[in-house]
């Protein structure tokens, strides 16, 4: 398995292997502004957390985190995903956080830490970002980090309720990571949401 499951823990976020006993934790969380009724998002309902986890720990290239508060409760999730070791890329996907922890620095301080792991000891070419196209928030936010976009995959996904997806990509490569956790790095002192 490429990336292995590994403990990244920061300031006021950490992220440990996600397991059964984060569950609810997340369910609790995803309840926290009912985001799984989000249409253009895949957040599980509070009572699909458990098969959500099972389905995340058993999908070949995928390295699922809890994202813990620094009580150690679990407020969302975060994946390594589409891992590639041969060409050293991953994907940073399938986040979500409870509605409350949502607009302030934790998103800076996890995305940085998933970052700096990829690029720094997984020695990453590329990590990217894919999100619906219309998920307007989740597009801000991937900029924000310093993602560059790539385009867009039409017709890329068939939603839960049936509509197809156009999947925005971004990318950050390697030669632009030392200005990016420059930024990111500013962000959390300011803590600056990004």
């Amino acid at each position: 398995m490429w990336p292995t499951p590994i403990i990244l823990t920061g300031t006021d976020v950490s992220l440990a292997p996600l397991s059964h006993e984060h569950a609810s934790d997340l369910a609790a969380a995803s309840a926290d502004g009912d985001l799984s009724a989000l249409w253009y998002t895949m957040v599980p309902a509070p009572e699909d957390v458990p098969s959500n986890i099972d389905a995340r720990n058993a999908t070949a290239g995928m390295t699922p985190f809890a994202i813990l508060d620094p009580t150690g409760k679990a407020v969302g999730m975060t994946t390594f995903m589409n891992a590639d070791a041969t060409n050293r890329r991953v994907e940073i996907g399938s986040t979500w956080y409870r509605a409350s922890v949502q607009r302030g620095p934790m998103n800076t301080e996890c995305k940085l830490l998933m970052l700096r792991h990829a690029f720094e000891d997984l020695v990453c070419i590329a990590v990217e970002f894919r999100t619906h196209f219309l998920n307007h928030r989740s597009r801000r936010a991937i900029e924000r980090l310093g993602a560059k976009f790539d385009g867009v995959l039409r017709n890329h996904m068939i939603m839960g309720n049936g509509t197809l997806r156009d999947t925005a990509v971004y990318s950050i490569c390697q030669h632009e990571w030392p200005a990016v956790r420059a930024n990111l790095e500013h962000k959390l002192a300011r803590k600056a949401p990004a």
